[in-house]
């Protein structure tokens, strides 16, 4: 098996594990609209992969100091729980597959994401989906965000493995570029946006979701 001799797999979580990268943008588009803020997708694109600190601080470099961006950062959050609360949050297709089958295979799993950890560990509670994973990190538990290595490197620290020693499974371009500084192996499954040659020379594998991911594994 391909993971013999590696002791961790870390999965990022929105746009990986949960299908939210869209509706986070499609939330984003909404209240643009009903505001007539121009090019929000251009700088959502931006942001993906970022914690909260950093995302304010790409969009105020689009809009301008004066962006009133907590009334658009809320009103964008209140539409997103609206519909979650009234769906569910959608799980990526392989989620429970390689899930799994890491389990089964005794391949110990962390989570590291940009997002608050209070709002990880209620997603994936809410999902049926914390247990499964050993170490869990949210992006407001340190202060540089994605793309520098830090949450992959403390991730790896908490779980007591060299990052060498650990995959990485992302979606976004700031995630590899972490996974990739951090010195693990990172694996792309792309979400909004494409494989870039950066991207194929950062990662062991660009693969097309989270079923390839396990027939890579096995």
């Amino acid at each position: 098996m391909l993971l013999d001799g590696n002791k961790a797999v870390v999965f990022d979580m929105d746009g990986t594990i949960f299908d939210s990268e869209k509706l986070v943008l499609d939330c984003w588009e909404k209240v643009g609209e009903k505001h007539g803020i121009a090019g929000i997708r251009e700088v959502f694109i931006k942001c993906i992969g970022t914690n909260k600190v950093r995302t304010k601080q790409i969009v105020l470099e689009a809009y301008g100091d004066s962006f009133a961006y907590d009334v658009f950062s809320q009103e964008s959050s209140a539409l997103f729980r609206e519909v979650t609360e009234r769906e569910g949050l959608p799980v990526k297709k392989g989620t429970h597959e390689i899930l799994d089958f890491l389990r089964e295979n005794h391949i110990p799993m962390g989570l590291a994401s940009s997002t608050r950890l209070a709002i990880v560990t209620e997603e994936l509670k809410q999902a049926g989906l914390y247990e499964y994973f050993r170490v869990v990190m949210g992006g407001d538990q340190l202060q540089n965000s994605k793309p520098a290595p830090d949450i992959y490197l403390m991730t790896c620290s908490k779980m007591g493995v060299a990052p060498s020693d650990a995959y990485a499974i992302e979606d976004s371009y700031n995630g590899i570029r972490s996974a990739y500084s951090a010195g693990m192996k990172p694996i792309m499954v792309p979400d909004l946006l494409p494989a870039t040659d950066e991207m194929r020379s950062m990662s062991m594998a660009v693969l097309e979701d989270l079923i390839q991911v396990k027939e890579y594994f096995a």
